[in-house]
């Protein structure tokens, strides 16, 4: 049994003060400080963790007003502090504080007003980037700045950090795009921050309160300072971010413009309420040209000779992250293009060790393709030679460009999955040199972190001299921990040398001690003088960039820390191991995609609450081992007074308490449980149970963060301590009474169908809509239609022109027992190709009882069937079968509970078998004036990321036969399983099926018959909100076959 855990963190008395005056005033929002919600603000894609004491979500610029005109209130003055936070994707912590976190993502994330005849968009601050240029794409307008995290970065953390990315040495950064922003001062002053001429200025600076003290002292120190401004501030495109002095006068307009000293300030000055932005024209074409090399010095030599051919961005990706990416879902999509060069002969020539995605952008296609033409003969003519590019792959599909952009934007969360202890981590990682001194810079660089014995990876913009760099260390090491200081003063005296910046691209946070190294003492004090004026009391962010100048006790936060490691380390080595995925998670932030139709955690998108995240899940576990092991250790400690073995006598006990825990224990802590005995498991079993176990996260996060996995262990861990829900117990047993019930489906079907059962079901039990059991069971069926006999025996004996045109049909509790009609079609459809089909009798495959974290019974259900499944097995007749939730099991959850790498069987998707049968396939196609039917494939989630290639796979088939299936990009449907049929998740479930499935339902009765799903629980979603159920591709396929054959 598992202890009960606490924690020592509870907020200050001070701060649940003002948080019940906030909840008294006229604020909306949503205000949190259980310890979950502060945990999974803890973090951010940087080396630290910095608890905050509560987070607060305004729903309008009117409820940031209202926080900080409270935390201006005498009592609370010089107690409260307030950051604002956007994507958390930060990579240096600027966004992390031990204040109050003040998220604007959850719901000011609107798109206000869009002028294209002005050229410009309104939005609040928590539009995320992809959001907005979706919405301006059918405009042909975007907004310009480019970032890797771009479908979750959002425009207020953009504005914070000045962000810019790919193809800034063209587009330029954040600030250059920003025409006003609306802001609200630490004592909840509006300010309004526009382009100013000296009469519009001088009535600014006469404005009572903070507002004019900011532009009187902003203005006195860009004109007192404007040669040191002048002489300090590097001629980069990637000078420095944070207070840009130089840029308040000398920009575009040649007006006094506050937003490019507001832009990088990281929260510290203001708190961005609006922005209004800069919109540029899409151009009409662009070409991408892969270049690739033996070695990144190569490519780095090359970059000077690339920038001639003015090219909108050049971004180089070194060997660490092509080799990571091969474990990745990308990888698939392109291979072919970063192959290796072949000579002649076929045999390999050159290795593909580094590429450079050169990308060019017009409006003139003629002139684009001269362009590249010209860049591909210079390659050509010296491609032969050592030290230059070995080849290159040309492209102007948008969809292969997209997929090689995702490969670089993929860089930062990839290296999270390079294995061993040491992982590469950002705190040096945007240093910006002049483009023509970045490879000496670069070689310099890598000389020092090879003294150190270190590797890392590089990857970034070489067109404006900023390689993102990352060395690989173990914080948990004390000893290398000490390495963030050493390594962090070495780069600055580098990079000083080499007449770059520290921070170009990613803001200060913890770096901040640095401002005076790059700023000088002068100009250092100057914008404590500005910190001063805009905040008085150190109420924003306090601890970013500088302090103001008269609290001199106050401090910038120091570089070492506090750093994840730090807690990490007092997690047990064994815990460490077997939750390697959680602990693994680097917060890139991909699961919080904000697109609907991306599969990535829709629990996620729709709650919109970070707990229900895989980052958020994988931060919460991270934090219960550590607890957990911390309070073993203690009660250990105590229950040893003399020196006893951890792994002898006391864990025997353990073992016993585990094996004859009493029922009434489990009653006594279930009771108190809901008198209010604070548990922190609790709060991580909340976080759990809302994840819809789809699997996204396995594929679509770079680092394969495995919450399903994790979430079992962690429920059977729970459940060991309290009891469990009546409804776990039926969900679990889904295949055992579905066994039982499915041969008397009449009076099954009577009883759940009762107005009474149908009550009891959803009010005290948990489950609603649950299906009927088919009219017709799959074994009667098949017994009437003399199926051959199931022997295996017989079958090893068959010869090998009868195995191959044999199949195995495997069952699942599913598709069996709910919908046999479709187990039975699958079955006429293979006897129409040819095929002698064997139906294997059921058995079950234990994947609800995964689900559910009954992971003892599921292993022996899993040995069970993998013992039979084995000697099936050894008659060589392929195995086939249907449901892809139950055959991609044996993909994963069978080889994590066996502890194998490989099973001896292997059973395949129905679209994997087919694809083998080409010649059968094109011996039944259709003719061409005989497909009327356009087929719509809405793909079931857990098989789109488990088996990458099958929904190509389903194309390719239909294609062979003649037909037309078009590919709907849709995300979860929703059900994911029993997850919908939950009473608590209904409201979450349809609202999930609303964000994209509902949208690709036609209205058309006649247009719906040509919707096929894969998944039972998406024609079951389907049905219930729908009123229809669509086919299976395979029973589409039986009609066409059926019609014209």
């Amino acid at each position: 049994m598992i202890p009960r855990i606490s924690h020592s963190e509870n907020t200050p008395q001070i701060v649940q003060s003002f948080l019940a005056k906030l909840r008294n005033s006229n604020f909306s929002g949503d205000i949190q400080h259980d310890y979950a919600s502060r945990l999974v603000t803890a973090t951010d894609n940087s080396i630290y963790q910095v608890l905050p004491q509560a987070v607060v979500f305004p729903k309008n610029y009117k409820e940031i007003q209202a926080v900080l005109k409270i935390a201006d209130q005498q009592q609370f003055r010089h107690s409260i502090k307030i950051t604002p936070r956007g994507g958390g994707t930060g990579t240096n912590g600027q966004s992390l504080t031990e204040g109050i976190v003040l998220d604007c993502s959850r719901y000011m994330n609107r798109i206000l007003e869009t002028n294209l005849k002005e050229g410009w968009v309104r939005v609040e601050p928590g539009v995320v980037l992809d959001q907005l240029n979706e919405h301006l794409a059918q405009k042909n307008v975007f907004f310009a700045p480019d970032l890797s995290p771009s479908n979750r970065a959002t425009l207020g953390g953009m504005v914070n950090t000045d962000a810019c990315g790919k193809g800034s040495r063209i587009y330029g950064r954040t600030s250059d795009h920003v025409l006003e922003l609306s802001c609200i001062l630490s004592n909840g002053e509006v300010l309004e921050s526009v382009p100013l001429d000296t009469e519009k200025l001088n009535s600014y600076k006469r404005k009572s309160g903070i507002t004019g003290e900011v532009f009187k002292v902003v203005d006195r120190v860009v004109l007192e300072k404007a040669d040191l401004i002048e002489e300090v501030f590097p001629k980069m495109n990637r000078f420095m971010t944070g207070y840009n002095l130089a840029k308040v006068y000398s920009n575009a307009e040649k007006k006094f413009n506050l937003n490019y000293l507001l832009s990088g300030s990281e929260g510290t000055l203001a708190i961005v309420s609006e922005a209004k932005l800069r919109l540029t024209a899409l151009p009409k074409h662009k070409l991408l040209l892969v270049v690739k090399y033996e070695d990144f010095d190569d490519a780095l030599r090359d970059a000077e000779i690339l920038l001639e051919n003015d090219p909108a961005a050049i971004e180089t990706i070194d060997e660490k992250i092509l080799s990571l990416a091969k474990e990745d879902e990308i990888y698939l999509k392109i291979k072919d293009f970063i192959a290796d060069e072949s000579g002649k002969s076929g045999k390999k020539f050159r290795p593909t060790r580094t590429i450079s995605l050169i990308e060019f952008c017009g409006n003139n296609r003629k002139n684009l393709e001269k362009q590249v033409s010209a860049l591909c003969k210079k390659i050509d003519a010296k491609k032969n030679k050592s030290g230059e590019a070995t080849g290159y792959y040309r492209t102007s599909d948008p969809q292969e460009i997209k997929d090689l952009w995702s490969l670089r934007k993929k860089g930062v969360g990839l290296l999270g999955n390079t294995k061993g202890e040491r992982k590469p981590l950002p705190f040096v990682e945007d240093t910006a040199v002049p483009p023509e001194n970045l490879a000496g810079y670069i070689r310099e660089f890598r000389k020092l972190l090879e003294s150190y014995g270190l590797e890392y990876a590089m990857f970034g913009h070489v067109d404006v001299g900023c390689l993102h760099v990352r060395p690989a260390l173990d914080l948990k090491n004390p000893d290398e921990e000490a390495w963030i200081r050493e390594l962090s003063d070495k780069v600055v005296t580098l990079v000083k040398k080499y007449g770059g910046v520290m921070w170009s691209e990613h803001g200060r946070g913890f770096r901040s001690e640095y401002t005076a190294d790059f700023f000088g003492e002068e100009l250092h004090q100057d914008l404590r003088r500005i910190k001063e004026a805009f905040d008085p009391d150190n109420r924003l962010n306090p601890g970013k960039i500088v302090t103001p100048l008269s609290k001199n006790a106050d401090k910038v936060v120091p570089l070492e820390g506090p750093l994840r490691g730090h807690k990490d380390r007092q997690i047990a080595p064994v815990l460490l191991k077997e939750y390697e995925s959680a602990i693994n998670c680097n917060g890139n932030g991909a699961c919080f995609d904000y697109l609907p139709a991306n599969v990535m955690c829709p629990s996620s998108r729709i709650t919109r609450d970070r707990i229900h995240s895989p980052q958020g899940r994988a931060g919460l576990m991270r934090e219960w081992l550590r607890l957990l092991s911390m309070t073993r250790s203690a009660e250990h400690s105590e229950r040893n007074k003399v020196a006893t073995d951890f792994n002898g006598e006391s864990q025997k006990k353990s073992i016993g308490l585990n094996l004859f825990l009493s029922v009434f224990q489990k009653i006594k802590n279930t009771l108190r449980k809901k008198q209010g005995e604070y548990d922190f498991s609790h709060e991580v079993y909340e976080s759990m149970v809302g994840c819809l176990v789809c699997k996204a996260c396995v594929t679509q996060c770079p680092v394969h963060v495995n919450v399903p996995d994790f979430r079992s262990k962690f429920l059977n861990h729970y459940h060991s301590r309290y009891l469990r829900p009546l409804k776990d117990y039926l969900v679990g047993s889904t295949e055992t009474v579905g066994s039982l019930f499915s041969n008397m489906p009449r009076p099954a079907n009577a009883i759940f169908s009762w107005k009474l059962s149908r009550k009891l079901l959803k009010n005290q039990i948990g489950l609603r809509d649950l299906p009927q059991y088919s009219p017709e069971s799959v074994r009667l069926r098949l017994l009437n239609s003399a199926a051959p006999e199931f022997d295996v025996d017989m079958m090893i004996a068959l010869t090998r022109k009868e195995l191959e045109g044999s199949v195995i049909m495997l069952q699942d509790a599913f598709t069996s027992f709910y919908e046999s009609q479709v187990v039975l079609e699958y079955y006429q459809l293979l006897c129409k190709l040819g095929f002698k089909v064997y139906v294997a009798p059921f058995h079950p495959n234990g994947k609800p009882l995964h689900v559910k974290g009954f992971l003892s019974k599921f292993q022996k259900v899993a040995e069970k069937n993998t013992k039979w499944l084995a000697h099936v097995a050894r008659c060589g007749i392929p195995m086939v079968g249907l449901d892809p939730s139950v055959v991609l099991t044996y993909r994963d959850e069978y080889l994590k509970i066996l502890g194998e790498n490989q099973l001896t069987f292997e059973v395949m998707l129905p679209q994997e078998f087919l694809i083998t049968r080409t010649e059968i396939l094109l011996k039944h196609a259709v003719s061409v004036k005989d497909n009327l039917q356009d087929y719509q494939l809405l793909g079931h989630c857990t098989e789109k990321t488990d088996a990458q290639l099958s929904q190509e796979q389903w194309k390719e088939v239909f294609k062979l036969l003649g037909l037309s299936l078009r590919l709907i990009p849709v995300g979860c449907c929703g059900m994911a399983g029993t997850y919908g049929h939950e009473t608590e998740h209904y409201e979450e479930s349809r609202g999930i099926y609303n964000l994209s499935w509902k949208k690709k339902i036609p209205e058309d009765h006649f247009l719906r018959q040509n919707i096929l799903t894969t998944g039972f629980s998406c024609r079951s979603q389907i049905k219930r909100f729908e009123g229809f159920r669509p086919l299976h591709p395979l029973q589409a396929l039986l009609r066409e076959i059926n019609l014209f054959n």
